[in-house]
């Protein structure tokens, strides 16, 4: 019986810490799933890995080996070679609950309908604390995007979504970068769906120190026309705040200033804003240019 949920795994070099992942999906209380993983060029015999792993495990695993492109274009060949009703993205440092697939396929047989793209559950740390907060008794559909801005939950959800629905919206990908903001196919699905939410901790997440968190300044650096294509897709969702707009639009003047594109002003939505924006625009990239001084294209 074809599985109802991918669980994909984008992996660059992590053949230590994957272990966890691969462990946890086999000890699923529901192996009603499939174990996808994305090998973004690692050298690391992670390949040698897998297969092994394939030969043991009982539930079905694919590999996909793609030449380095970062976390989004490995999501595009993710989303591109999935096949089944539901995805979830599990990264190589992070695994499931032992009940994670058993408590998704519950919650999606009571909640599946044609205006829900998907579910929002949540994720723990370690020590088995819940990251940021939980859902606010009673809500019980939202878009991600007012999940945060609009009803305040705090911290890092992890996201089910429908597999047709993802597919609709691959992430751009530029020359010579490796970044752009994932949250925009999420956003994409929020100007026609919902997601259900379920107060219930399928993940647990490791931070690591090597991790995107930490290198946020040196992502900007060398991913402008990412973060120039994210920001601007974020200016475009409705009904945002004008402090929303604002941070937005000195972000997207310090990524502009990386560029070095002096038309940046041609195109952009709220033209008045982005030109009060400039100022703290220009110091933001200043202070990004001083951080980042010793990095060389990382």
């Amino acid at each position: 019986m074809k599985p109802i949920l991918t669980v994909f795994t984008p992996t660059y070099n992590r053949k230590e810490l994957i272990y966890k992942c691969y462990e946890s999906l086999r000890r699923q209380t529901n192996k009603n799933f499939k174990w996808l993983v994305i090998d973004d060029g690692s050298t690391d015999d992670t390949k040698e890995l897998i297969i092994n792993w394939k030969e043991e495990a009982d539930f079905q695993i694919d590999y996909i080996y793609k030449k380095n492109g970062g976390m989004h274009s490995a999501h595009n060949t993710a989303y591109e070679n999935i096949d089944t009703e539901l995805n979830i993205c599990i990264d190589s440092d992070d695994y499931m609950t032992d009940d994670g697939v058993e408590k998704i396929l519950k919650a999606w047989e009571e909640r599946k309908a044609e205006n829900i793209a998907g579910i929002a559950a949540l994720d723990l740390y370690e020590t088995g604390e819940i990251i940021g907060t939980k859902f606010s008794e009673g809500l019980r559909e939202a878009t991600l995007f007012d999940i945060y801005h609009k009803y305040g939950i705090k911290g890092d959800k992890k996201l089910i979504y429908r597999t047709e629905l993802t597919k609709k919206y691959p992430y751009p990908e530029f020359e010579d970068e490796k970044y752009v903001g994932l949250a925009y196919k999420c956003h994409k699905l929020d100007e026609k769906y919902k997601l259900a939410l379920v107060n219930e901790p399928v993940c647990i997440v490791e931070y690591m120190e090597d991790g995107s968190t930490k290198n946020m300044l040196r992502q900007y650096r060398n991913n402008p026309k990412g973060w120039c294509f994210y920001r601007i897709e974020n200016l475009k969702i409705p009904n945002t705040s004008l402090l929303y707009r604002f941070k937005e639009c000195v972000h997207y003047v310090s990524s502009n200033l990386i560029v070095k594109d002096k038309n940046f002003l041609s195109e952009v939505p709220y033209k008045g804003i982005m030109l009060a924006a400039i100022p703290l625009g220009c110091i933001l990239y200043s202070y990004i240019i001083f951080r980042t001084r010793d990095i060389r294209n990382l």
